[in-house]
């Protein structure tokens, strides 16, 4: 059974835990949602990842997340971003849970509706800049020029990605799980 709406997994104060994979190494890797809006294909929050470079140990970068839906299509339609249509369904393609989309997500007048409403939400990522310090453009040895290519499920909390940019190694995979939060529900008695 699916949410009506959104699922626990993707709200506001939600945390992923996971790695970022290349061909040479292995990245651990935290997210921490701070804003979810559906009905606006919206979402920010914080990637930190651990042992990128060597100056660096930690790198936290503030990003924010389009959701495909109503709003936003497959095609990135952002040139800044650096990706054409043929790159954007190379990544989605890569995606189990997109390939029976394919057909239908390369038509314009495609609209992937009702999207909170489907097992997989995809996503794009793009991180703006570093925390703390936001005036950081670049830092030797690390990439956050780049974007994700996103596939949520839903009902595992499992989120899986793709970093794309065109100056670094191709399809890295980002693989996350949901942390569940370690609180207890309150009742109050009157």
């Amino acid at each position: 059974v699916l949410p009506s709406y959104s699922c626990s997994f993707l709200r506001s104060g939600s945390k992923f835990v996971g790695k970022q994979t290349s061909d040479r190494s292995t990245y651990e890797v935290h997210v921490e949602l701070k804003h979810v809006n559906m009905a606006e294909s919206f979402l920010c929050g914080y990637l930190r990842i651990k042992g990128l470079t060597e100056d660096h140990p930690t790198l936290t970068t503030y990003f924010e997340g389009e959701m495909i839906g109503d709003k936003y299509s497959f095609q990135t339609r952002r040139p800044e971003w650096g990706s054409s249509e043929k790159n954007d369904f190379q990544h989605w393609s890569r995606f189990p849970a997109f390939r029976p989309l394919v057909s239908k997500a390369k038509r314009n007048e495609f609209n992937y509706t009702n999207f909170a409403q489907k097992e997989n939400i995809f996503m794009r990522w793009k991180e703006y800049f570093l925390v703390p310090d936001h005036r950081v453009r670049q830092i030797s040895g690390a990439s956050f020029e780049g974007f994700y290519y996103i596939c949520f499920n839903q009902v595992s909390g499992m989120v899986d990605g793709i970093y794309f940019h065109a100056k670094s190694e191709k399809f890295q995979k980002l693989q996350l799980e949901h942390v569940p939060e370690k609180t207890f529900a309150c009742v109050e008695f009157r």
